[in-house]
């Protein structure tokens, strides 16, 4: 499973580091993206950007942290879902001029990428970038609205998809949630500052204070003034869309999303796996680290020991940065190491999140069975996965999707367990404990949010037209 992105942006009414403040906040959001990072601030006069490919350890130093300064600050971690991994797509983007100059941080995705930005190329806006997020600011920019919120709001009313974003001028902060509220998006205060965070584990990280969660449809507005609220631009029917796999997956398991702890959902996910798909087994593992809490709900409900049967080399980084297949195989038998000497003669009860392509799972029975494990049992946190997503997960072609065209007991036979029990999608819900219409549920049943083209293409615009090779530099 491919993440989507993470944002973050802090303000405070005096001068503080914040670019520090920011790359601590950042390192606690790496899980949502490690291809690329960068940090863009404002002293009240000029922006300054400085991004580059690779996980925040990687990109920041001392010295590229002492050359940001100002009171305000914008950070993102990237994972490409629409564009190439390439320096020239890094976040922040920096658009405008002068006083008309903003920053901007995205997670999400638009299904109406592609026609905004042909509208923008026949207006004579240059592009630096092939993301989605740069048409979102070149509408902002250009928006003959007579202020920021104004601008922002008719930017949405454009915009088709999924947008958690923070967007800065060189005096103030604003956070951004589209209507459906598809990916999450925070508020917090951390002393007389405030921060906008795609996760509450990034508060904690810097000692910051939740607030509440930025609402589907919201305009946060961070001044020296305080924060304002800005409401009113929802969907006719209301509707909601937040993603269920932040639940499941790609959320830290220390994060409170709509008031819940993600650690104990996932707990109360694999409980509720143990009641729908109850086996006699011996012990029970769960695949590390996104399965573990799920893996002490099971054993918890079925009274069968926890144990931990596979370890994981935490410094290899997640097996699906590298493109190559052959890579994405080598990478499993480097992040997972059996135990034998706890295995050997055991039945497995072998709890993990998701099964999207079929590539990883067959590869970790393979590790138990050489291991001597008697019997695996595979239970799965997740519903089959049969659509892709369109909202800022890049997980695959419907086409490279197993359950799409295999059944339960074919990918049994295919993945190599004994037994195989997906959760069901009413279990899933009822785990998470929030109404059914308050997810995104589409890439279970297929039924979207909004309408989508089907076969949407991750580099869509980078056949659009050839833009401007430029580097982004500080400005």
């Amino acid at each position: 499973m491919r993440e989507s992105c993470g944002v973050f942006g802090i303000f405070f009414p005096h001068h503080e580091d914040v670019a520090r403040l920011t790359f601590f906040a950042l390192f606690a959001l790496q899980h949502r993206g490690q291809e690329s990072a960068g940090i863009a601030t404002a002293d009240g006069n000029r922006i300054q950007l400085y991004t580059g490919m690779g996980l925040v350890s990687q990109v920041f130093d001392e010295k590229a942290l002492s050359q940001l300064s100002g009171h305000i600050a914008i950070g993102h971690n990237r994972y490409s879902t629409t564009g190439s991994s390439k320096l020239a797509n890094a976040q922040p983007i920096l658009i405008g001029e002068n006083s008309e100059k903003l920053a901007i941080a995205h997670n999400g995705n638009l299904v109406n990428a592609e026609p905004l930005r042909k509208e923008l190329l026949g207006r004579g806006y240059i592009f630096k970038t092939t993301t989605d997020s740069e048409s979102i600011a070149n509408l902002i920019v250009s928006s003959t609205e007579r202020d920021w919120i104004q601008r922002i709001r008719y930017t949405m009313r454009r915009l088709q998809g999924a947008y958690s974003m923070v967007i800065m001028t060189k005096d103030k902060l604003f956070g951004v949630r589209d209507p459906l509220g598809v990916r999450p998006l925070c508020l917090g205060k951390l002393g007389d500052g405030w921060v906008i965070a795609s996760e509450s584990c990034a508060l904690d990280h810097i000692g910051a204070l939740f607030i509440r969660e930025i609402e589907p449809g919201e305009i946060v507005s961070v001044t020296e003034n305080g924060v304002e609220s800005y409401k009113g631009l929802l969907n006719p029917d209301s509707r909601r869309g937040l993603c269920i796999f932040e639940y499941i997956y790609f959320a830290r398991p220390d994060s409170i999303i709509n008031g819940r702890l993600l650690y104990t959902a996932r707990q109360a996910m694999g409980a509720q796996l143990s009641r729908e798909y109850p086996v006699d087994a011996d012990i029970v593992i769960g695949v590390p680290d996104s399965a573990t809490a799920a893996g002490l709900g099971y054993s918890g409900a079925s009274g069968i020991p926890y144990v931990e049967g596979l370890m994981k080399n935490r410094y290899v980084g997640r097996t699906f940065i590298q493109p190559d297949q052959r890579i994405r195989d080598l990478g499993v038998k480097l992040k997972f190491n059996p135990m034998p000497q706890i295995l050997a003669g055991k039945r497995l009860v072998v709890v993990d999140d998701s099964i999207v392509r079929g590539t990883t799972t067959p590869q970790v029975v393979r590790l138990l069975r050489n291991a001597g494990a008697k019997e695996i049992h595979m239970r799965i946190c997740a519903p089959p996965i049969r659509f892709p997503c369109f909202f800022g997960v890049d997980m695959a072609t419907r086409r490279e999707l197993i359950a799409s065209y295999k059944s339960v007991e074919e990918i049994r036979q295919f993945i190599g367990a004994d037994s195989l029990g997906y959760l069901s999608l009413e279990g899933l819900i009822e785990s998470i404990g929030l109404p059914r219409e308050t997810f995104c549920t589409a890439c279970f049943t297929g039924d979207y949010p909004i309408p989508v083209q089907l076969e949407m293409d991750k580099f869509a615009l980078e056949n659009v037209s050839s833009p401007d090779k430029s580097p982004i530099t500080a400005d």
